[in-house]
């Protein structure tokens, strides 16, 4: 009996020292949502509130740059809110695609609309998602995606306001 006192007490001594080993570091998707790339000279700041016309521009790149589309294949549907409704050609069927956008900062969250799966049509903010954040400067908007496994990809698409009224 003394030897499993001392074992538990050992056990428990040792819990309390730091970080458990069993827990899994964040994921590259984790890191990134958590911390804000730094502002510079060079990279312009989002801006914290945007207008509904940048507001579809933003998503408008940010859905081509997400689904790997050309900026003038999407096309918006419509707005509500801070929520964007936009659709495209789908290029395996020639059917449409759907989805909503939002924008919470520099960070570009989307939502399929009319997917397969009931768990398919959320918003595409959870750990194991890629996160997708943009730069918005004039008429330039720079899409920056990373994946889950920290693999990172760029875009920068030209948007002008005038383009996102028809």
């Amino acid at each position: 009996m003394g030897r499993i006192a001392v074992l538990m007490l050992a056990s428990l001594s040792l819990a309390a020292c730091g970080d458990r080993p069993d827990e899994p570091a964040p994921t590259p998707a984790e890191a990134v949502s958590a911390t804000p790339p730094e502002a510079t000279d060079a990279a312009p700041a989002a801006p914290t509130v945007l207008d509904a016309a940048d507001l579809r521009r933003v998503c408008r790149a940010g859905l081509a740059g997400i689904h790997g589309q050309a900026l003038t294949d999407i096309s918006i549907d419509g707005l509500e809110g801070d929520v964007v409704s936009a659709s495209w050609r789908a290029p395996v069927d020639g059917g449409r695609r759907r989805a909503q956008c939002r924008v919470e900062g520099d960070l570009i969250t989307w939502k399929p609309l009319e997917a397969s799966g009931p768990n398919q049509n959320r918003w595409m903010n959870q750990s194991g998602d890629p996160v997708t954040r943009f730069v918005l400067d004039g008429e330039a908007i720079t899409i920056n995606t990373t994946l889950p496994d920290g693999t990172t990809a760029t875009e920068t698409y030209s948007a002008a306001s005038e383009q996102e009224a028809r």
